[in-house]
């Protein structure tokens, strides 16, 4: 087996230490990270997702990202699950090609798809593959959590249900506070929008919903919490777009002339508890000058689809060339994504 070696600074090679087969058509890997990675990715939060570098023969690799299913402190050892979709390389190529002792190359665990508050009544809400990063959240609640949990999972027929058995093991062991609710199309037809309202309403102000699932599904979901009357603020979605440029290559950056650095806007930046000032050229990204500070900015894709940079602008303004990762609701409470926003006025201050 040929030794695999980092394409980049910040990612790391992983050994598969298990492959379990969830379903006909689902298997979750697991992975051993070595010791000179291992802070980088055992300090990940629960519904955080991993960049996993897959070869082709076409274009040399390809990037996707799996989410965790695995839940931080819970599990010795990471673990995504990956379902096979009908036209999905990255997918396929998991399932057909990783075994115990494989390697794959990984950018370490990113995303904003987490909690905000891990005491809080909480409805989750998965179909398909999406329970993967809702399994997480889950797990992390239960263990470390307060709050009242409902978790609603919707699957075309009773063998596609991904966890079926670890759910019902949760369920046993926290009577009273996890309340799981199965929808299979096979016996109820897909889910509408007015019965997943009717089922949401009671919980409408009281708790934060998560929703992870294939895009109809989602918009299904989203019109039955609308009609629940769920405040737009407390329903997080997490939504993948395929990566096409190499998130794998480290980032080179231009040196910022005279001209830029004359005209350059002002912003305040807190990360991790830290506040730093910089000068912000308006050609620059806000990734691309945080990272010219030589700070840790939090950034996997750099194009603007995976959501691992996003921020929120709490003075000052920004245009954004794609902002696919976030809907028009984000956008409106002043989240913005560092690796396209650049800047439109002289002075700004951004949270992380």
């Amino acid at each position: 087996m040929t030794e695999l070696t980092p394409h980049s600074s910040r990612s790391a090679i992983l050994t598969v230490a298990e492959v379990i087969d969830e379903t006909p058509d689902a298997r979750s890997i697991v992975f051993e990270v070595p010791e000179a990675h291992s802070d980088k990715f055992s300090d990940y939060l629960s519904g955080q997702f991993l960049t996993l570098r897959i070869p082709s023969e076409q274009t040399g690799s390809v990037a996707r990202c799996y989410s965790l299913s695995s839940a931080p402190g819970r599990d010795e050892l990471l673990k995504v699950t990956v379902k096979r979709t009908a036209d999905g390389y990255g997918s396929n190529w998991i399932c057909d090609n990783l075994a115990a002792g494989s390697q794959i190359e990984s950018l370490p665990p990113s995303g904003v798809f987490t909690p905000a508050n891990i005491h809080a009544p909480l409805l989750l809400i998965a179909a398909g593959s999406g329970v993967t990063p809702v399994m997480s959240i889950l797990k992390t609640a239960l263990a470390a959590g307060t709050g009242p949990i409902t978790f609603f999972y919707a699957n075309r027929g009773e063998q596609d249900v991904i966890f079926a058995a670890e759910l019902r093991e949760l369920q046993a062991a926290n009577p009273g506070r996890l309340t799981v609710v199965h929808w299979l199309e096979s016996l109820q037809g897909r889910p509408t929008a007015k019965a997943l309202a009717t089922f949401f309403k009671p919980m409408a102000g009281t708790h934060s919903a998560y929703i992870c699932g294939p895009g109809p599904f989602m918009d299904a979901v989203h019109e039955g919490l609308a009609k629940a009357k769920f405040d737009h603020h407390e329903v997080h979605t997490e939504v993948y777009n395929s990566l096409s440029g190499d998130p794998f290559e480290d980032v080179e950056l231009e040196e910022v002339s005279a001209e830029e650095a004359a005209a350059a806007a002002e912003v305040e930046v807190e990360l991790d508890g830290d506040t730093h000032v910089l000068a912000w050229p308006r050609s620059r990204t806000l990734v691309d000058v945080m990272l010219g500070a030589g700070l840790d900015a939090p950034y996997s894709c750099q194009e603007g689809e995976c959501g691992s940079c996003a921020c929120t602008l709490t003075e000052g303004t920004v245009e954004m060339e794609n902002s696919g990762a976030l809907d028009p609701d984000d956008i409106a409470d002043g989240y913005i994504l560092g690796c396209q926003a650049r800047p439109t006025s002289d002075s700004l201050k951004v949270e992380f």
